[in-house]
């Protein structure tokens, strides 16, 4: 796979464009999955993002297509641009690519309350313009649910073909025929990655919401859920080992101030607050996914919180939170 681009390549591609000639260029450090390289040109900044990582053009166009949308309802997020001939992506070496416009800000790996605070509202503010959105290429991403899950885990266990992966799938696909989902729970377009990076503050104050590499369509509340962790600080993947089965690892002092909070914004319904639970459940299954092999089959990370999840009760997670 291409990683890098060298000052021809990138003045061809800019040829394509009204917007100038390139005087430099910078790869972008934040951005693991896809290349991101700031351009320097005659007219401005802008960031080219190339997706090496394997990308249907529908897949990028579904990206394209909500960002347009979402600056159509002036969300601050960063514009794509238009080539000469009108097109929003473009492909270079068999790999789609798009040149946004250039946002000033800095990530801030621990934002303060206030600053925390904004970019719940804006969460909120993104699912309230999307609730209604009927999005272009949806089945060309990984729409969160039941059925990609299993889907992914098959598969993951079909292609590690250990006997540890064809237990940790039986234990998994067990765990999601527990879930309750109601059909009628609200979707729309979560963002899924609110990792420092992908959020930019210019002055202190939120300015953008970035990369919208994992944007899908989902139950709304999956945003949600990225954004409230009931599990104490110390049981994380480095030492959830040192807690036992019995040890009480859940503090909900900051969840019901998350959940508070985004309701400020956007109301949940009965059904979302009852089976938050279970979206809760499905994303940490998820996670799962993403790091099959990680763990013996019979106890890792993810397992010990299923675990401790089905112990508490979806009744009494829902009162912890709720009530």
């Amino acid at each position: 796979m291409k990683t890098n681009f060298s000052k021809n390549e990138l003045s061809e591609i800019l040829s394509q464009y009204n917007l100038g000639e390139l005087i430099d260029s910078k790869p972008l450090a934040n951005g693991s999955i896809q290349i991101n390289i700031l351009l320097q040109t005659t007219k401005g900044k802008f960031v080219f993002r190339y997706y090496k990582q394997v990308r249907l053009e529908n897949s990028v166009l579904f990206e394209v297509n909500l960002i347009r949308y979402l600056k159509n309802k002036n969300y601050p997020c960063p514009a794509s641009i238009k080539d000469k001939y009108g097109n929003i992506a473009g492909c270079y070496d068999n790999k789609p690519y798009v040149i946004f416009e250039f946002i000033e800000g800095k990530h801030l790996n621990k934002p303060n309350n206030a600053q925390q605070k904004e970019l719940i509202k804006m969460v909120a503010q993104l699912h309230n313009i999307t609730k209604t959105y009927n999005p272009f290429h949806k089945n060309n991403r990984w729409n969160y649910g039941i059925e990609l899950c299993q889907d992914l885990a098959q598969r993951r266990a079909g292609q590690i073909n250990t006997p540890d992966s064809r237990e940790k799938l039986i234990w998994l696909e067990s765990e999601l025929a527990k879930l309750k989902i109601p059909i009628s729970l609200p979707k729309g377009i979560c963002h899924c990655d609110f990792h420092f990076t992908n959020v930019l503050y210019l002055n202190g104050v939120f300015n953008s919401l970035i990369d919208f590499d994992d944007a899908n369509y989902t139950y709304l509340v999956f945003d949600l859920i990225y954004l409230i962790e009931p599990f104490v600080t110390s049981f994380n993947w480095h030492n959830w080992q040192t807690h036992a089965n019995t040890d009480i690892i859940f503090d909900f002092k900051q969840t019901k101030r998350v959940v508070s909070e985004y309701e400020k914004y956007r109301t949940l319904n009965n059904n979302e607050k009852r089976h938050l639970f279970d979206v809760y459940k499905l994303s940490i299954l998820l996670d799962c996914v993403w790091y099959f092999e990680r763990g013996n089959a019979r106890d890792f990370y993810e397992k010990r919180k299923i675990d401790y999840l089905n112990d508490f009760g979806r009744e009494k997670f829902y009162q912890n939170i709720f009530n």
